[in-house]
């Protein structure tokens, strides 16, 4: 007799998990795909964490990154859609490589797909 096995079974370290910390760049944007789907994109600026002490980076960048995410869950984007410019949330998900077609040719893109959200603090203004 075979026995099928599970990526648990055969102990399996793989994961995929974000847990990002940060600030609401602009107004979320909701859009209603072809398929009828709907789907919330807000764009985070997350701070840099400062390197290890023994790691000294060749090149100076920016302090933050800029990061895509998208909430396709009912709730999640009940959730998103409520945040403003400036607060600082936590969301937790997975990264995801997204594809589409363009005039000129197909392009990819990273995003966060969000799992659960939160509004740390309102923005101030």
């Amino acid at each position: 007799m075979v026995r099928s096995t599970s990526a648990d079974d055969r102990g399996s370290s793989h994961r995929n998990e974000v847990l990002l910390v940060g600030r609401v760049a602009a107004e979320p944007a909701p859009t209603q795909l072809p398929s009828g789907d709907e789907v919330v994109s807000v764009r985070l600026i997350v701070e840099r964490c400062p390197p290890a002490p023994r790691e000294q980076p060749a090149v100076r960048g920016p302090g933050v990154d800029t990061l895509d995410c998208s909430a396709w869950r009912p709730a999640v984007r009940r959730t998103v859609l409520r945040w403003g410019p400036g607060d600082v949330v936590e969301i937790t998900g997975a990264l995801r490589r997204r594809f589409r077609r363009t005039e000129s040719g197909p392009v990819s893109r990273w995003e966060v797909e969000i799992a659960r959200a939160r509004r740390v603090t309102r923005a101030p203004w």
